[in-house]
């Protein structure tokens, strides 16, 4: 029998315990219609042909009255109408006696109305008005009494059964009201009894199931269900109990490999110097090795983000939040990623790098973080920075003196040049001037890493904005033969700005602009509002940016392979960090051969 027929049979006592209260209503019903239609078909027809022979006995009686005050046209019309109403009441009482003494009291009035109309033949006979009255006093009125008498007796015994029958009609509603009371009382209790015995005989071998499932769940591989039968648990039960069984012999022939792989796999992350932690998708510890657990003072299954410090915890979360979402592994940009921790011999620099990890059907189950040391790299890149601050300071003044001097030689003051010489000292200022931006790009680099890029912001126009930037760069557009243009979406807004650098930064993107497009191109700066701040943009129609490199130009001393120009790869990385400074964004969107466009936003005065 399979666990559907078992579910419907459990459900057959309610259905008919249902069948059988719906049968105990429809009897009462029927029973309580049956006594009302009785008295309307045995009673009510016999109230009203009584006492529609009583009114029309009453107006013969006034007919034989009228013939007597000297009308008799008048009393013989309304006789006639009035006899014959009486004989078709009379006929109909006499096919409705229902009731005891019902049939004696018709026969009286069927002799009494004879003997009345008899009476009444004659009394038509008479012309005198005495006679008619003597004759109406002694016979017409006691006929008539006795006529009315009788029917007056079958009127109240109709209407007595009528009360009889409605007390016996209400009596009998009690009766039933009370049964089907006890009926459903009766049949709900059985049917839900029998109901639930035949429920929970059903569903037993589910219990068992799930007692099996539970024990193998914890661990247990001995639980088996033993189910009997031929349904789909007990297949279901079967199929459990194979399962287990081959769970258990899987277990006792990999157990010991699998104990060895997982040393094997602890072995391998306890060597490495740097801490390891393995994160689940929300956060909890799966595994660290010895570095993690000397440095981190974190141990398996603990909560990470909960006992770091605000510095590690941001940077584990931010990576973890990286791997999970589905993005990959998580690569830094660079040193500045870094977090720093306390540690015995002085303070430690650790660089965060993850890769997920994936179960069998592909997702992404948690993420595994490589705390790089990168302590001596920092020192070394610190200890670079200085270098090239030195450097570059030590060359602006004497890189002053030579394009002075060069700028006098230029200008004939200490005696006149011939082409020639005149050819040399142009392409040597061209040199100094090329040098001494290579040094103010150090010095500002220097500035950037040293953590002094301050801006003096003030509320400017986006408009006054974007004509100084054209305007600075409009000559060497011109020479280059590429256009500038401009184009402003409404409403023009105002913007918080340092002008000096922000002028930088446009002086960079519109320089790389017109060396990257093609003469007769066409370079577009826009401004537009973009929800509470200002975007600017600046679009090229170069040969764009590789997919490969889109990521690292704004990195430090990069430069996309094979491209024209000058500079050692400072001034995008420049700008980022000056439009950061402002509070802003900077990103590009570059297509191969359809141009490149570098765009930032800057705040809106009054606004986030």
């Amino acid at each position: 029998m399979t666990l559907r027929t078992r579910l419907l049979l459990a459900q057959l006592p309610l259905a008919a315990g249902l069948a059988l209260l719906g049968f105990v209503a429809l009897s009462t019903v029927d029973a309580l219609g049956r006594s009302s239609q009785r008295i309307l078909q045995d009673n009510y027809r016999s109230v009203l042909a009584a006492q529609r022979m009583k009114d029309a006995l009453e107006r013969v009686d006034s007919a034989a009255l009228f013939r007597a005050a000297g009308q008799p046209e008048k009393a013989d019309a309304q006789a006639a109408a009035n006899i014959g109403k009486f004989n078709e009441e009379l006929s109909v009482q006499e096919h409705n006696i229902t009731e005891p003494g019902e049939g004696e009291a018709t026969h009286a009035l069927r002799a009494a109305w004879d003997e009345y109309l008899a009476r009444h033949a004659r009394y038509r006979t008479l012309q005198d008005e005495s006679a008619l009255r003597r004759r109406y006093f002694a016979e017409m009125e006691p006929g008539f009494s006795r006529a009315r008498a009788a029917a007056e007796r079958i009127l109240e015994l109709n209407q007595d059964a009528i009360v009889h029958k409605s007390d016996e009609a209400r009596r009998m509603g009690e009766r039933n009201r009370s049964l089907l009371v006890l009926s459903t009382i009766c049949a709900f209790g059985l049917a839900l009894f029998a109901s639930v015995w035949l429920t929970r005989r059903a569903l037993r071998p589910l219990q068992l199931l799930t007692l099996a499932v539970r024990s193998i769940g914890e661990g247990n591989l001995d639980a088996r269900a033993r189910l009997r039968g031929e349904d789909e648990i007990a297949q279901v039960g079967r199929e459990l109990d194979m399962m287990a069984d081959k769970l258990r012999e899987y277990r006792s022939s990999s157990l010991g490999e699998l104990l060895q792989a997982q040393q094997a796999s602890q072995a391998a992350i306890d060597s490495l110097p740097d801490p390891v932690l393995v994160l689940s998708v929300e956060g909890r510890v799966l595994n660290v090795n010895q570095a993690a657990e000397t440095l981190l003072q974190i141990s398996a299954g603990a909560e990470p983000l909960a006992r770091m410090p605000p510095e590690m915890r941001e940077a584990v979360e931010k990576v973890r939040t990286h791997v999970v979402s589905g993005k990959g592994a998580y690569a830094p940009r660079g040193l500045e990623e870094a977090v720093r921790v306390r540690a015995e011999g002085g303070d430690r620099a650790l660089l965060p790098r993850a890769t997920p990890l994936y179960s069998e059907q592909g997702g992404v189950v948690g993420a595994t973080i490589v705390f790089q040391d990168v302590t001596r790299l920092l020192r070394f890149d610190e200890l670079k920075n200085d270098l090239v601050a030195t450097v570059a300071h030590e060359f602006r003044t004497p890189l002053t003196s030579l394009r002075m001097a060069i700028h006098i030689l230029i200008e004939g003051t200490v005696g006149s040049l011939t082409e020639r010489q005149a050819d040399l000292l142009y392409a040597a200022r061209e040199d100094c001037e090329r040098l001494q931006g290579i040094v103010d790009d150090l010095l500002d680099l220097s500035r950037i890493q040293a953590g002094r890029v301050e801006v003096s912001l003030t509320s400017i126009s986006a408009k006054s904005v974007v004509d100084a930037a054209v305007a600075a760069k409009a000559d060497a557009a011109r020479d280059a033969g590429v256009r500038l243009e401009e184009k402003l979406g409404e409403p023009v807004l105002p913007v918080l700005v340092d002008p000096e650098r922000i002028g930088l930064v446009f002086d960079n993107l519109i320089g790389n602009a017109i060396r990257h497009s093609p003469p007769g191109g066409r370079i577009e700066i826009r401004a537009r509002p973009d929800d509470e701040r200002v975007r600017f943009e600046v679009q090229d129609q170069g040969p764009g940016i590789p997919a490969e490199y889109r990521q690292r130009v704004f990195e430090k001393f990069f430069r996309v392979p094979g491209t024209k120009g000058e500079g050692i790869g400072l001034g995008l990385y420049i700008s980022h960090e000056i439009v950061s400074a402002h509070g802003g964004d900077m990103g590009v969107d570059t297509t191969p051969e359809q141009g490149s466009r570098f765009w930032f936003t800057l705040r809106v005065p009054g606004r986030a």
